[in-house]
């Protein structure tokens, strides 16, 4: 092998002189941080939570604080956003009384908003500054029914906006405008004919493509342990909290139902073979309502103290029910980082 910088040029990817990322070609980080303050800034306030109902009017004030790192990387248009962030925002109530406008004020804080959990909302603090009145507690409580869900309505909308680019969408798309336009320009112009029923089904099968909106997940993880007993882990609900540090609830018969990472998770049990194979229908709670994957788990021991497990899952929608497209990624990743890394570190069945 040649040393770096040394070969037939031809074999040598050089950088521009003028350093275009042509097609970005490579991966092109994008610095996304102010224009998440910007964003979120214009998401949340001047929100109204309550506009006089039962005497209390209840608005959020601004975005506070906003710490921590944001950016997209983009490659020949694939986006793949990370964030890991902290906010808070203030807010304020005013009650009305025969003796005046009484007011109070307090702050709900975002402690952890990350890409790695885009599928689900995150936790959501709201505490009162000042002392802990009746009217401090009525508006807590108030802020807690009804501005919750906003403000997670719309940390929900900044999510969906990192998926598609954040800041870099614009100009991703006004790059594949001109493209699209001069290729149908240039393209001749051809009469299609539409195939025999018959044909298109036979074409769809033979391809063995996804539906249209999903995709399907597989992967192959090396054990060195007996497959009974990686099996018993994935089937027992205390092993499980003992590796994920979540709460779980797992049945361990057919028909049986489960719920895994303190609910994100959810499915039934529909065919479990000790030792050979776990099969199940399986969701996150983001996803739109009634769809389920289908999950395989087919355990292989070639030696023994060595298995093999095959996962694959068909039928993961692309997007979840409120236009992250980031869902097939993070549920790989799922399996991967928290699920099978997390056993070999655990039980010590080696990396």
């Amino acid at each position: 092998m040649a040393r770096y910088g040394e070969g037939d040029k031809r074999w040598i990817v050089e950088e521009r002189a003028d350093g275009t990322n042509v097609h970005n070609w490579h991966w092109a980080e994008r610095d996304c941080l102010e224009w998440s303050r910007a964003r979120l800034s214009a998401l949340l306030a001047g929100l109204t939570v309550l506009d006089g109902e039962g005497g209390l009017t209840i608005r959020t004030v601004a975005l506070d604080k906003l710490d921590g790192e944001a950016y997209v990387n983009i490659r020949k248009g694939k986006v793949i956003p990370g964030y890991e962030l902290s906010l808070t925002l203030s807010w304020e109530a005013e009650a009305a009384s025969e003796s005046g406008a009484a007011k109070v004020t307090g702050a709900a804080e975002v402690p952890y908003l990350a890409d790695e959990n885009a599928d689900e909302d995150p936790d959501l603090r709201v505490t009162v500054r000042g002392d802990e009145t009746p009217l401090a507690r009525r508006a807590k409580d108030a802020f807690l029914a009804r501005g919750k869900p906003l403000v997670l309505e719309k940390i929900r909308e900044f999510v969906a906006a990192m998926a598609k680019g954040g800041p870099a969408k614009d100009e991703l798309e006004s790059k594949k405008t001109p493209a699209k336009a001069g290729a149908a320009a240039t393209a001749p112009a051809k009469k299609e004919e539409a195939p025999a029923p018959a044909q298109a089904a036979k074409e769809k099968k033979a391809k063995g493509k996804d539906k249209e909106g999903f995709k399907t997940i597989e992967m192959t993880e090396k054990f060195y342990c007996r497959a009974k007993d990686i099996y018993e882990i994935l089937m027992d609900e205390n092993r499980w909290k003992g590796f994920t540090q979540s709460n779980a609830r797992i049945s361990r018969e057919v028909g049986g139902e489960f719920s895994l990472f303190d609910g994100s998770i959810n499915g039934i049990n529909e065919e479990l073979q000790e030792g050979k194979l776990i099969a199940q229908k399986w969701r996150f709670g983001s996803w739109p309502d009634g769809l389920y994957s289908s999950v395989r788990l087919v355990f292989d021991e070639p030696e023994s103290g060595v298995t093999i497990i095959k996962l694959k899952q068909t039928d993961v929608p692309m997007e979840d029910k409120y236009g992250n497209s980031t869902v097939v990624e993070n549920t790989e990743r799922g399996w991967k980082e928290l699920i099978f890394q997390r056993i070999r570190g655990v039980f010590g069945f080696g990396i």
